[in-house]
């Protein structure tokens, strides 16, 4: 991410000072005149990938244009407990406003990057990827997935434009109209624009099947064991490219990997993360 931050991260930075209510700080107003300078260092207290910087630095020139903010590690960095990340110097008022803000985006986006990085890292050498869900935080769609992308993973659909994804319910739609499964696929290519590929939803062999004589382009194996999915891995036969979702966890992404296929969707990357830990400390010169 480049400091020339999309306008919908610069509206969400906003929305988040106005929720924190950072210009109607009692406490800062009462405590610390705005003559007092202070430099503040923000710092790595667990081992992790970052990512989350620009944002960051964004959110404290939000509050005073004034602060000299520097960037001492690029997103995708490895991270120690006690390494730096980005000093940030100039009226401590302004700095005492932002912090909290600056920490919640960076600690949330490292913490997506650090979870991504150890599935990326559970199944190297299998030429499978790791790849990230719809399942975020409203609003924080772009910072989510971006920060899939910087601890290693891929991108599946930003959102519902960027596709054709027939999942369940949609396949419960058409049954409804007493159509079969590949009819719902044919249904779908026929009609699709020659830029976008058809993804199907499966739970069965026989839906397996279905969907690779119809022309999907990309099957998703949803919830099945590792020895069915290996056996829709050998009945696909690079047909399509074929996806794995649904119960994923570390312990069992690696087996999934070695089944042949090409992608491995994890939706707790994103709707669940753990933050990392990551602190500011204040000093002000004597």
């Amino acid at each position: 991410m480049t400091q020339q931050l999309p306008p919908e991260v610069l509206n969400l930075i906003d929305a988040a000072l106005t929720e924190d209510q950072v210009f109607n700080d009692p406490t800062t107003q009462t405590l610390v005149p705005d003559a007092i300078v202070g430099s503040g260092m923000l710092r790595a207290k667990a081992d992790g990938v970052l990512a989350g910087g620009p944002v960051a630095a964004a959110v404290f020139r939000r509050i005073d244009p004034s602060l000299d903010v520097a960037l001492l590690l690029d997103d995708g960095a490895p991270l120690a407990p006690g390494q730096d990340i980005a000093s940030v110097s100039g009226p401590a008022a302004s700095i005492l406003r932002a912090e909290r803000t600056a920490l919640n985006f960076m600690q949330r986006m490292s913490g997506i990057a650090t979870a991504t990085s150890h599935y990326v890292q559970a199944i190297a050498g299998t030429g499978a990827r790791i790849v990230d869900t719809r399942k975020t935080a409203p609003g924080h769609r772009y910072l989510d997935k971006y920060s899939v992308r910087m601890g290693g993973g891929h991108n599946h659909r930003l959102n519902l434009a960027d596709g054709i994804l027939i999942k369940d319910n949609h396949i419960e739609a058409r049954a409804w109209l007493e159509e079969r499964l590949g009819d719902v696929v044919r249904r779908a290519i026929s009609q699709a624009s020659h830029t976008i590929r058809v993804e199907v939803e499966v739970e069965s062999l026989e839906q397996v099947q279905e969907a690779v004589n119809a022309g999907a382009h990309i099957i998703m194996l949803d919830n099945m064991p590792v020895p069915l999915m290996q056996q829709a891995v050998n009945i696909i036969a690079g047909r399509a490219s074929v996806e794995a979702s649904g119960g994923i966890t570390l312990q069992t992404v690696r087996a999934v990997a070695e089944t042949g296929v090409n992608l491995i969707s994890i939706g707790n990357l994103t709707h669940s993360p753990d933050a990392l830990d990551i602190s500011l400390d204040l000093e002000f010169p004597r």
